[in-house]
Formats: C-alpha cells, sequence, structure tokens
C-alpha cells in the first residue's frame, strides 16, 4: 500500500488525511521524527505561502520523496476573512505575533465573542486548505479546497478539531465535528485539496 508522508504532528489533520486516503487505498504517515524537526515559521500572507515553505523546508529530511504540507483555517466573511491565516493563533493577543499556537477551545471562544452581535444570516464562511507537495526541497504542485458554511452560536458534535464543533455544513444539517474522519472527508476543504493530490498524483503513487 503507498505512503504519503505529512509535514505534522497534529493528530486532528493525520485523522482527516487517513479519512480521505482510505477509499484509495493510501496510507497516510507523518514525517519520520517530525516532532524533533525546528519548526517552520508560517509567516506567510497566504494559506499557499505557508504551504509551500513547509513542504519546501520539511522535504529536505525525506530526501527523494514527496512530502505533503498544508496550511488551513476559516474565513468568517463578517469579520472581513478572519481568523485566516491565523486561525490556530487566533486567541493570542496579537495572533499575528504569536509564536505558538493557542488552543482550540480559546480559539473557538474568541471567533463567538467576536460573532456574538451579527445575526446567523451574516455568520457565513468557508474552510480553506491549501497543499503543498514538494520534493528534496522543490515545491512540485499545489492543490486548493474550500468548504462554504455557517457559525454556529454554540458548538456541536465532539468529533473533528479547531473549529469543526461550530463550522455548520448546511448541505449535510450537520457540523464537520458530527461526522466521521471518513464521513468528513467527503464533504471537507482539506478533503477535497487531498483528492485533487491523488488525482495528480495516481502515477507516482503507483510507479
Amino acid at each position: 500500500m503507498p505512503t504519503v508522508l505529512i509535514a505534522t504532528s497534529n493528530s486532528g489533520k493525520l485523522r482527516d488525511f487517513a479519512g480521505a486516503a482510505k477509499a484509495f487505498g493510501i496510507e497516510i504517515a507523518s514525517l519520520p521524527n517530525f516532532s524533533s524537526l525546528t519548526p517552520v515559521i508560517e509567516d506567510g500572507l497566504t494559506f499557499e505561502d505557508n504551504a509551500r515553505k513547509k513542504a519546501e523546508e520539511y522535504s529536505l529530511h525525506a530526501m527523494n520523496e514527496i512530502v505533503l504540507a498544508d496550511d488551513s483555517g476559516l474565513e468568517v466573511d463578517a469579520l472581513d476573512g478572519a481568523p485566516g491565516v491565523h486561525s490556530a493563533r487566533y486567541a493570542a493577543d496579537d495572533p499575528a505575533m504569536a509564536e505558538s499556537n493557542t488552543d482550540d477551545e480559546a480559539n473557538n471562544a474568541r471567533l463567538l465573542r467576536e460573532l456574538r452581535k451579527t445575526p446567523a444570516e451574516k455568520r457565513t464562511g468557508r474552510f480553506v486548505c491549501v497543499i503543498s507537495a514538494a520534493r528534496n526541497g522543490h515545491t512540485l504542485a499545489v492543490f486548493h479546497g474550500q468548504a462554504e458554511g455557517v457559525i454556529l452560536g454554540r458548538p456541536r458534535g465532539s468529533n473533528g478539531f479547531g473549529y469543526d464543533p461550530l463550522f455548520y455544513f448546511p448541505q449535510i444539517e450537520k457540523t464537520f465535528a458530527e461526522l466521521s474522519a471518513e464521513e468528513k472527508a467527503q464533504y471537507s476543504h482539506r478533503g477535497v485539496a487531498f483528492r485533487k493530490f491523488l488525482k495528480w498524483a495516481s502515477g507516482e503513487m503507483t510507479a
């Protein structure tokens, strides 16, 4: 079974990727010794900037292998696209300057505070994911995925991670936190981007 290396130790992201890969007979694995590597500073202005930077730098630790890195987050229309690239650090006093991620509960709490006066019909937003595939320090291809939804006023569901409990997907009338990893992969931004990668890499994976 082919294995795809992902430059992350985030268990939620690994579950998402595994859920998307399962139907294709692909195995997902974290980049070996990832936790011991010096973290790449995510200082890009866009999701693609960060995804490319991470994939290129981390691929130098697995020579001749394709390494994937993603950057993803939530864009809320009523907040002019925030949290955006700062989604994982949104609860910090200054998310743009924060050196480490803040926890999911705190990020969700800030989001709810920011939207407390926003009516339900104005709470639209989307999850965005950009996956970069790199080998030996060079980007090979980039893949984009989005999922449009609505931000609820309180969390629902116990699966998923990040903003999943607040992200309501009208098409199936559930939040992403109410779905299994396999179900989520059918609709999520990460699932969309990863399927694009698999289509591109089908020759690579079977070579």
